[in-house]
């Protein structure tokens, strides 16, 4: 009862826009409720609708900061940066509680969120240091050439509902890092954690302008922040579409985009000594975040003569699922985000049987008790789904999970990469040689041999064909993002 005990005592408060280093109330003052993802009869604040005109102050604020904080020597860039790290570890609670009751996810999930976000700005805080070029001699002799990296200025970081608190950190840390500055749009449905990580970045040292937050409609104020002149960069997560749209837009000025997509993430199951090892990293992956994460496996391709082995350990690990709220400590699945989210992901298993796939287990939706308070659902496992089906080409995002067949190798290499979309897979085998042809062959961004789809906080984190476009994010590979090169002649 700690965290509902929690919010009881915290919720209800009107937030503003963080702009300048101040909280304001925006333009016209209008503002949205935010209800709780699992107990939709607690109200948890009220949060500003922005206007382009809210956007073109924060752009202007973080344009006019940006000239002292590129000039900010790195090692006290990276102090900050450490100090915003031990305050997300020090909040870790309440910033727990804050993504759990506006999202969904279970608690053990919202904490191990916080812990990861803290673990990626200590990585963009030794970032500061390791921006390095190259010197190269002249032709003549007389003189050298250097090549340097410099910030790119102000960048727009748009975020998506599913991880409030990890990725607003994953676009903000290394955009500080790098010598930038932000704009920083939250989710619409999940504001109230960015709300927290502004304070925090404050308490940190970060100057006032450096890192702004505006919140309200994609539609109003993300596109106000992508067509301006001002921004540089857009770094965007979520779907594919919504990032095409991005993409079209920010090309008519050549701004730099960096975008994480959408997935339809497959485990390809060949061999196996212990089919229940496998089914529990495939469910792992699979119902994480109910579902609701672009890294979810979605797809398992199995060869024939294992089809029915791995389909019973699968059930069997399914049985372990506990749906319930985030405060009820049994509980390892939360409720969707919204119930139009669940009637999406509702109508995409009714296709799916239209179609010929059949329910092995799951799916319903829960309505009685605690659960009429939510958008809860049993997790799915279809099987009987063929490669041409739906629920095997589009991303769902929500806890079901498609069994394929397949008669052997090749073909279960075609059918995994049969899809539009290329961000994670993983392929299951005992067989070291087999491992590294499907890591070489599989068409995804990141490739998992022998577990599920957990990245790490140092690695670069991206996806090809439609599941990404730009530099990955995480890892160095962020600095192909957030700085360009220019050429010094000696």
């Amino acid at each position: 009862m700690e965290m509902r005990a929690w919010l009881d005592e915290h919720v209800g408060a009107a937030y503003g826009n963080f702009i300048g280093g101040r909280w304001t109330t925006g333009e016209h003052g209008q503002r949205q409720p935010i209800y709780n993802a699992a107990d939709d009869r607690q109200l948890l604040g009220y949060f500003v609708q922005s206007t382009s005109a809210d956007a073109e102050r924060a752009v202007q604020a973080a344009f006019q900061a940006f000239g002292e904080w590129a000039r900010t020597p790195p090692a006290q860039r990276s102090a900050i940066l450490l100090r915003f790290a031990d305050l997300l570890e020090d909040r870790r609670k309440e910033l727990a509680y804050r993504l759990s009751a506006e999202q969904g996810k279970v608690l053990v999930e919202a904490l191990g969120e916080v812990s990861r976000a803290a673990k990626e700005a200590r990585f963009a805080a030794g970032e500061c240091l390791r921006v390095n070029g190259e010197t190269l001699p002249g032709e003549n002799g007389s003189g050298y050439n250097a090549v340097v990296r410099s910030p790119i200025g102000v960048v727009a970081a748009i975020a998506p509902w599913n991880f409030p608190v990890v990725t607003p950190v994953r676009k903000i840390a290394p955009a500080l890092a790098y010598g930038c500055t932000v704009v920083y749009k939250p989710a619409s449905a999940t504001p109230w954690a960015s709300a927290a990580l502004m304070e925090l970045l404050q308490e940190a040292g970060v100057p006032d302008g450096a890192v702004n937050m505006i919140s309200g409609s994609g539609n109003v104020v993300g596109d106000a922040l992508v067509d301006h002149p001002l921004v540089r960069g857009i770094t965007f997560t979520g779907s594919t579409a919504l990032g095409i749209r991005i993409q079209t837009r920010a090309a008519d000025r050549l701004a730099r985009t960096q975008l994480e997509l959408g997935g339809k993430n497959a485990a390809v199951v060949l061999d196996y000594s212990d089919a229940g090892y496998v089914a529990r990293q495939i469910v792992n992956a699979a119902f994480a975040c109910s579902g609701q994460r672009c890294t979810a496996i979605s797809r398992v391709i199995v060869l024939e003569k294992r089809q029915k082995e791995l389909t019973a350990a699968l059930r069997q690990e399914m049985k372990s699922l506990v749906v319930g709220p985030a405060w009820d400590a049994a509980a390892n699945v939360g409720p969707l985000i919204n119930r139009a989210h669940l009637d999406s992901v509702q109508e995409h298993l009714r296709t799916a049987l239209r179609e010929g796939a059949a329910l092995s287990c799951g799916g319903r939706v829960l309505e009685e008790g605690a659960y009429a308070a939510g958008a809860y659902m049993e997790p799915a496992l279809l099987t009987n789904v063929a490669p041409e089906m739906r629920a095997a080409q589009e991303e769902i995002f929500g806890p079901v999970l498609a069994v394929l067949t397949a008669k052997d190798e090749e073909e279960a290499l075609r059918i995994a990469n049969g899809t539009a979309y290329g961000l994670a897979s993983c392929v299951f085998t005992e067989r070291t040689a087999v491992a590294r042809e499907f890591a070489d062959r599989l068409q995804s961004g990141m490739v998992h041999v022998n577990s599920g789809t957990a990245s790490e906080a140092h690695v670069p984190f991206g996806g090809v064909k439609l599941s990404g476009f730009g530099a990955y994010s995480i890892g160095s590979s962020n600095r192909e993002f957030y700085t360009e090169q220019k050429v010094i002649y000696f």
